[in-house]
């Protein structure tokens, strides 16, 4: 019976060449459910991204405030609160969900490094920059009746 020898060289090239499918793959997953599209397909999140899509930030992606930025903390905490927003949508929950402690400061300190530059003088009067600043993102204070985008 002959056994075939594969050349290591060739198991190293179809290696490296799953492991890199492997690992785009799993950046295009990541990214498409960072995005609002994704987001916005849970009920416990429609109102959510509708106002996002009207907001100063609409351009960035949910997760981008929402999630920490380093990798190796996003992961886990994206399952986590992607766990949590699937639970609340099957059971019902009011929409959107209310942010967790956890998930006000991810966003507290996400806040704090894009707008380092222009936040260099802020005396915070308040823990949180939403504490003053809630409509920035989801326009809170503008009643739905108002909104441009409450016909989508």
């Amino acid at each position: 019976m002959a056994t075939s020898k594969k050349s290591p060289l060739k198991m190293l090239a179809v290696g490296t060449a799953l492991g890199a499918a492997l690992v785009l793959a799993a950046a295009a997953g990541m990214q498409f459910t960072d995005a609002r599209p994704f987001c916005s397909s849970c009920h416990v999140m429609h109102e959510a991204a509708l106002t996002h899509s009207q907001s100063p930030h609409a351009d960035l992606a949910c997760n981008e405030c929402h999630a920490p930025h380093n990798l190796l903390s996003k992961i886990p905490f994206k399952a986590k609160e992607g766990i949590r927003d699937f639970i609340g949508n099957v059971k019902g929950k009011e929409a959107p969900l209310a942010a967790n402690l956890e998930t006000r400061d991810v966003v507290q300190a996400n806040c704090i490094s894009c707008h380092r530059v222009t936040n260099q003088d802020v005396m915070m009067a308040k823990p949180y920059c939403v504490d003053c600043h809630r409509g920035m993102a989801h326009q809170k204070k503008t009643p739905v009746s108002f909104r441009e985008a409450a016909d989508e």
